[in-house]
């Protein structure tokens, strides 16, 4: 009979993972939290292709006027005259995106964890495709750009500049497209509505999507075509989750020398 001494390195770490519920969920959370740390890291790594990044964003608007949806100048003046849906808008852009993964992330890691996988599956690996579109085509956002009337409200209602020193190596300006502030809203939404169902809670999770979407663009961070390229790099992402539940997972758990619950339970282990 094998000890567990003599188990590969391998099959000692799944061992481990399976039988000890405290060190598999510090090794989940921070995997996932140093994910992120490097994440936002990349992401916010120096860009020195400024007019580059200007001038995409020109085509942008030029690209949006020619198809006929350049509406976000109207759609930002629309809140304007109101202090209190700038500040919404503000805070919906700010607290409904990181700190709400966070929070999700917790609550579907504790109480589904099925659903949870998929969704940081889906998160990283659209948040990796996106850091390589960040870095081959930079564009700037609508906030940055003179001579258009936008207005930086996160920076003149809520004294919030991107360009801080304490923020800088985690901030890139010309990171505009994809917009994930979209599209990973429009992933959680997907995971909280196969987490339960409360048709409230349904009814609040497809809101997320829609209340992020007017919020990148009355805040002027992101043109509408941001948010478009967001969603289309999200469903990749969420494409690479479900292929990794068919055949990734199964495939590492016979590398880890793990067998399938399913032949487990039939052998009454």
């Amino acid at each position: 009979m094998q000890t567990f001494r003599s188990f590969p390195p391998r099959r000692r770490f799944a061992r481990y993972l399976t039988e000890h519920r405290v060190f598999r969920d510090f090794f989940e959370l921070s995997l996932v939290g140093i994910a992120f740390l490097l994440y936002f890291l990349v992401r916010g790594s120096t860009v020195d292709r400024t007019g580059e990044a200007f001038n995409r964003a020109v085509r942008i608007i030029d690209f949006e006027q020619k198809w006929g949806f350049f509406w976000e100048l109207e759609l930002q003046t629309l809140i304007m005259g109101s202090r209190a849906l700038v500040q919404l808008f503000n805070g919906i852009y700010f607290w409904l995106d990181f700190p709400l993964i966070v929070v999700v992330g917790l609550w579907l890691y504790f109480r589904h964890r099925h659903q949870y996988t998929i969704t940081r599956d889906a998160i990283l690996s659209s948040g990796a495709i996106a850091l390589v579109i960040y870095h081959l085509f930079p564009v700037a956002p609508p906030r940055l750009l003179s001579g258009f009337g936008f207005v930086d409200t996160l920076a003149v209602f809520n004294n919030l500049s991107y360009q801080a020193q304490s923020t800088q190596p985690f901030v890139n300006p010309y990171a505009a497209v994809p917009s994930l502030h979209v599209g990973w809203a429009f992933l959680l939404m997907l995971g909280i509505i196969g987490a339960t169902r409360s048709k409230p809670i349904w009814f609040l999770a497809a809101l997320l999507p829609v209340a992020q979407f007017a919020a990148i663009v009355v805040t002027a961070n992101h043109f509408i075509f941001d948010a478009i390229i967001g969603l289309i790099v999200s469903c990749m992402g969420l494409v690479i989750a479900i292929m990794l539940q068919r055949f990734g997972y199964a495939y590492l758990r016979g590398w880890l020398g793990q067998e399938p619950a399913v032949k487990a339970r039939a052998r009454g282990a």
